[in-house]
């Protein structure tokens, strides 16, 4: 952090009436289960979506092309206003209007972070992380990042006012380095964690299944 910067800090926190709001509404709505009851439901809707989909987090793999370090992903840093906290996060983005899910992964990436996308390996199903509370989905798209050497720090092209600190880690020390950040403090975003336990478990079973 400059000497210019401070640490963010929350000014006030309000009521927001609905015809305020910029980015997200909130509905009513009127459905019957099972039982044929009555049922009400407030949700969280974004008015932001251009198509289908709202946003792509990305799962960027970076492999050396001459063996100089592992296998590792980026992962970001981001203060975030909801939760008071600084959050790690994989870099994610909304999808811009007539973009597809793989186009906005490479782009966002590039934004966040400055590293260029090589492939894109693969781009999931449609998503939904809390959909109990928000109609809000996305897309994980998976993409491969080729480098000659260590990862250098390419030049970030973020917005103004945007602060990201990106950090290349070792996918196997993925887990180690989430729970390194918990005990600072900072919380670590679900799909993220989801995917360093996937990782750490598909390791594990891995190994044990080739010593039985």
């Amino acid at each position: 952090m400059s000497q210019q910067e401070q640490l963010p800090r929350i000014v006030s926190r309000k009521t927001l009436p609905s015809d305020q709001a910029k980015w997200v509404t909130l509905k009513k709505i009127e459905w019957k289960n099972q039982d044929n009851q009555d049922k009400i439901w407030e949700v969280a809707e974004r008015t932001t979506r251009k198509g289908e989909i709202d946003a792509v987090a990305i799962v960027a793999l970076l492999e050396s092309k001459n063996s100089e370090f592992k296998p590792s992903t980026i992962i970001i840093e981001q203060y975030r206003p909801p939760v008071e906290k600084f959050v790690i996060e994989m870099p994610a983005g909304l999808i811009d209007e007539g973009e597809t899910p793989e186009a906005a992964a490479i782009r966002e990436l590039e934004e966040e972070t400055g590293y260029k996308v090589d492939q894109v390996i693969e781009s999931s199903p449609l998503l939904v992380s809390d959909p109990g509370m928000t109609n809000a989905n996305m897309k994980l798209v998976v993409v491969k990042v080729l480098l000659d050497d260590y990862p250098s720090s390419p030049k970030q092209q973020l917005d103004d006012g945007e602060h990201i600190v990106r950090r290349v880690v070792e996918l196997d020390s993925l887990m180690d380095e989430l729970r390194a950040y918990e005990k600072r403090g900072f919380v670590i975003d679900a799909r993220l964690s989801h995917f360093a336990s996937g990782w750490e478990l598909a390791n594990k079973f891995g190994k044990a299944a080739k010593s039985s």
